[in-house]
């Protein structure tokens, strides 16, 4: 289990993170939606995950969205590295109704993130704009690469939760066990 707690002017945050877990995840952050992604998230990795996250919401959600991706970055990050005996890669399509998203990720130790779903507005109170800062700030801080594809679809609603499901069961197939990768590199170190 790894646990961080984040303060700055903007937010306070603690995360709590069991990246082989159950699937179990107690989320608040004050943003309806964003929660509704990150229990999405943690139930698909079968990672428990525990946010709490008191923001400056009364200037917007931005703040909030986008530090939670710094602190589950920097927990994901001490959860992997160094990295040995996993897979190292993942990837997922995942569909929901009319809606497709891909994900592809290296444990790399390099932050590095493709972003190509192409929507705008709102999902509810949601600005859809924050999804791609919260997936730059998990991917900088974790540190891995991310290609997050869109396929198709028109609902915003299900392109981002596709979106967040695909992360979460692209990061279960890269971190899942092999005892004979040692470290899965051939410069010997991620």
């Amino acid at each position: 289990m790894v646990e961080i707690v984040r303060e700055t002017k903007e937010t306070n945050i603690s995360v709590k993170l069991d990246l082989y877990g159950k699937g179990e995840a107690k989320i608040d952050t004050g943003v309806g939606f964003f929660d509704h992604m990150l229990e999405a998230f943690a139930k698909h990795a079968h990672m428990d995950l525990e946010v709490k996250c008191v923001g400056d919401r009364h200037i917007d959600d931005h703040h909030s969205v986008e530090d939670v991706g710094i602190v589950i970055g920097q927990a994901l990050g001490r959860a992997i590295y160094p990295v040995r005996q996993i897979e190292r890669f993942g990837n997922a399509t995942v569909v929901m109704d009319e809606a497709s998203v891909s994900c592809d990720i290296d444990l790399s130790n390099r932050g590095f993130l493709v972003y190509e779903l192409p929507i705008g507005g709102r999902v509810g109170a949601f600005d859809v704009e924050l999804a791609e800062e919260f997936f730059r700030a998990l991917t900088m801080n974790a540190p891995l690469t991310m290609h997050l594809i869109y396929n198709r679809g028109k609902n915003r609603h299900h392109i981002i939760e596709a979106a967040f499901k695909a992360l979460a069961l692209s990061l279960r197939r890269a971190v899942a066990p092999n005892i004979n990768a040692g470290v899965p590199s051939t410069k010997g170190v991620l």
